[in-house]
């Protein structure tokens, strides 16, 4: 598959038309999401509240600071004291990473921490354009050896990563189209962290309601 970010560029002749034919395949590419997939993670990330198990999310670069945010919108966004989600980012202690990749690799800086953290039962969701980023492949692999759920939010043709993952949500484009996938990965984060605030919210309201 060509890189349709390079090829825009070459053809739009101007910042808007790049800004239109932009939008055009970015909405081309979330209309081919797999909803089915989406749903499976959703109930992933539900199954884990009602086991107190916690959902560890990883990636570089873009993907790390999407990393951060999706812990954020689920473990406070969703709003649920009484009953909340888990949800850590390991990318978000730069401590930690540093001394990992000092002292032993980059390649083991979320491995490490999931050896010292991990639980079975726990969710452990790598998020990587090429999914082909070592220290996200060793971190799953871990946690499919330990009794872990993992997820994997991919792009381009979703390398390894979308290969040893249990569920894959995959956002199929050209190589080196990190802009779109890492755009529609942010969208997913607010699809699915909307859908749980709701769902939190729906269970207040019942609570409330209760004689």
């Amino acid at each position: 598959m060509t890189n349709a970010i390079e090829n825009l560029f070459q053809s739009s002749g101007s910042p808007a038309n790049f800004a239109k034919g932009y939008i055009a395949h970015l909405s081309k590419i979330l209309r081919s999401l797999d909803a089915d997939a989406i749903a499976s993670f959703i109930e992933i990330l539900l199954r884990a509240r009602d086991s107190e198990n916690t959902v560890f999310f990883l990636g570089n670069g873009g993907s790390a600071a999407t990393s951060s945010h999706f812990a954020n919108d689920i473990a406070v966004g969703t709003r649920s004291t009484r009953k909340p989600f888990r949800a850590v980012s390991l990318t978000d202690n730069v401590a930690v990473m540093t001394a990992i990749a000092n002292d032993y690799s980059y390649d083991d800086i979320f491995l490490l921490q999931l050896k010292y953290q991990f639980r079975e039962g726990d969710v452990v969701v790598g998020i990587s354009a090429s999914g082909n980023s070592p220290n996200v492949i060793k971190a799953i692999e871990y946690a499919n050896s330990n009794g872990g759920h993992t997820v994997g939010l991919s792009g381009f043709d979703g390398g390894r990563l979308r290969q040893i993952v249990k569920t894959s949500v995959h956002v199929q484009t050209g190589k080196g189209e990190y802009g779109p996938v890492e755009d529609a990965h942010m969208i997913l984060d607010h699809l699915i962290g909307g859908f749980l605030m709701q769902v939190c919210r729906a269970e207040t309201a019942e609570v409330r309601s209760e004689p």
